[in-house]
């Protein structure tokens, strides 16, 4: 596969689709981003009034998510560019609430993994919120460095799926981190299983969240990425049948790889879109303000910062996109699916603290966006795995 690869040119049905979801994340979501980015008490932000709940339904109609672009007749390489593409605009919109769509689907793609009619019947259809359950309480980025060998890891899982039956039966709980944690209709669950003879690695679990047995945590509070839920989630004698165990033990660190490297990916893509923002206000900022008689972008100092902030950008961009690609190629590289989140999300923050800086004191003030961008993009490193333990992970895949 040759690096050129990544930049194929875009069709004119390919541009339509593109130009729907920019105008979905400039209409819909970054305005929502902003307006729940200032509630005070996140419970808000997820109440039956909230416009979240807006955000979730136009992006349904869109009817735009990797499955939907799967059967659209395009060929696999030219779906993943668009993949690609529609994360940037996502993310462009607003990284919490891109976040929040893409995690949704979660479920629905490992019942389409499973290909059990059932499964895909109960999980694959519809536009449920969905999550993806893996952090716990004593256990983040660890969980993703030790994959599905958890003998390995030091101290005791937090939640355990034990074997009973024809059932398995999960106990413990997931972390505050978990994106639509106490939202979500469905999890991907990603926990310790136990089939009869202890603890024999993770499994990835389907979960109705809406059985007897679930509950939530409030909602977290952060700096950023307001608009994006994140909650405990407990289970208590859940019961669910072990045919909902699609990926099993065995199959626990290459489960957690691939699941990890189609995370990853669609997180550096995401995050392109968030330093694109950082890098546009700059740029019209920079033509608007006054400075010495002149708009400050005359000024040398500022034409070579945001020059540097350009380089981060198509660099971040260039990579993000030769990761989706090669999952949707069916050659996912976990290296370079982690290479690319670093990257994006290391350029997200740098660009949009340079923006801030080109804003001058304006930058530090609600009233102007970059703040809020710095603030998206800081949490973006820590997310998914923080950016330090991802790149050790992938140190040892060379």
């Amino acid at each position: 596969m040759t690096m050129t690869e990544a930049n194929i040119s875009i069709r004119q049905e390919e541009q339509e689709i593109l130009n729907v979801v920019h105008n979905f994340a400039e209409t819909v979501m970054r305005p929502v981003g902003i307006e729940l980015d200032k509630l005070s008490d996140p419970s808000e932000a997820i109440s039956q009034s909230s416009p979240l709940w807006h955000v979730f339904d136009k992006y349904s109609e869109l009817g735009i998510d990797m499955f939907e672009l799967a059967n659209s007749g395009l060929p696999p390489n030219r779906v993943a560019m668009l993949n690609a593409m529609i994360s940037e605009e996502l993310g462009w919109g607003d990284s919490g609430l891109a976040i929040s769509l893409e995690v949704s689907i979660f479920p629905k793609a490992l019942a389409m993994l499973s290909g059990d009619s059932e499964l895909i019947e109960q999980f694959g259809t519809g536009h449920e919120v969905g999550c993806w359950a893996i952090t716990e309480p004593d256990h983040g980025s660890d969980i993703i460095y030790f994959g599905g060998q958890l003998k390995d890891m030091p101290g005791k899982p937090n939640c355990i799926a034990k074997k009973s039956g024809d059932f398995l039966e999960i106990n413990g709980q997931k972390a505050a981190w978990v994106s639509n944690g106490t939202i979500a209709k469905n999890a991907a669950l990603f926990c310790a299983v136990d089939m009869g003879d202890g603890i024999s690695g993770m499994g990835g679990i389907l979960v109705d969240l809406t059985q007897t047995g679930v509950s939530r945590g409030a909602p977290l509070d952060k700096i950023g990425q307001r608009a994006l839920n994140q909650g405990e989630i407990f289970f208590e004698n859940v019961r669910v049948p072990i045919k909902n165990m699609v990926i099993s033990p065995e199959l626990g660190t290459f489960g957690s790889d691939i699941g990890l490297s189609m995370a990853n990916a669609g997180m550096g893509a995401t995050f392109v879109g968030v330093s694109r923002a950082a890098f546009e206000f700059a740029v019209s900022y920079a033509k608007e303000r006054i400075q010495k008689g002149v708009p400050i972008i005359e000024h040398q100092s500022v034409k070579s910062r945001l020059f540097k902030m350009y380089q981060k950008l198509e660099s971040a961009r260039y990579l993000a996109r030769q990761a989706v690609l090669n999952n949707g190629m069916g050659a996912p590289d976990l290296k370079m699916s982690i290479a690319s989140k670093v990257t994006s999300t290391q350029s997200a923050f740098e660009v949009a603290s340079e923006a801030i800086q080109i804003y001058g004191g304006n930058g530090l003030a609600k009233a102007y966006p970059v703040e809020k961008l710095m603030r998206d993009a800081r949490a973006s490193m820590i997310e998914d795995g923080c950016n330090e333990v991802l790149g050790i992970l992938a140190a040892e895949k060379f």
